[in-house]
């Protein structure tokens, strides 16, 4: 009787799970740290060999890229599975948008570390992100709960300056919920 032929785990499935490890320790690494932290922290974070980082991930740069990117496919998903009223919808997303600004600013200037403009990764995931907030944006107006005089850059740098001041997340958070007001169409 013939012997079975070893069995391997699926190459694609392991290779796919150390990638997503690599991108959560490195996302935690990078989210808490106050300094620089190395490929090897990342490594050692993620349970994997240097080989299997860099295999992932050729460099600081592509790892970053690869962050950014998970980043705003996440945006680009609430924005899909955002509901209510084309107003709560815009709101709900607005405010992941919000959550997403911290992470991005990390993760852009780390991105123009070295060429100090952006480049395609940054410039095509600019526009999903504006493409999937721009069909959110178009429905709150239609339905006559947003203002028809702000476009959806104009909304996202308010968004934007309200995630950039300085303070505990408590007491900023009131601060955006006056811009968002500010986005409803004054009373007649």
């Amino acid at each position: 009787m013939a012997a079975d032929p070893p069995r391997f785990p699926n190459r694609r499935a392991a290779a796919q799970a150390n990638r997503d490890r690599i991108l959560a320790a490195a996302r935690e690494a990078f989210g808490t740290a106050d300094g620089e932290v190395s490929m090897a922290e990342v490594a050692r974070r993620a349970g994997v060999g240097m080989a299997t980082l860099y295999r992932n991930f050729p460099g600081r740069a592509e790892l970053f890229e690869a962050l950014y990117e998970d980043e705003v496919d996440a945006l680009c998903a609430a924005a899909d599975e955002a509901h209510g009223t084309p107003g709560e919808a815009l709101d709900a997303w607005l405010r992941r948008f919000f959550a997403f600004v911290p992470r991005k600013r990390l993760l852009v200037a780390e991105l123009l570390q070295d060429s100090g403009a952006p480049g395609p990764v940054m410039t095509r995931n600019r526009e999903r992100m504006l493409a999937a907030g721009e069909p959110l944006l178009q429905a709150a107006r239609r339905s006559g709960e947003l203002r028809d005089d702000l476009d959806l850059v104009q909304v996202l740098d308010l968004v934007v300056g309200v995630a950039r001041i300085p303070g505990e997340r408590e007491q900023v958070e009131p601060l955006l919920d006056v811009v968002l007001d500010g986005l409803r169409p004054p009373a007649r």
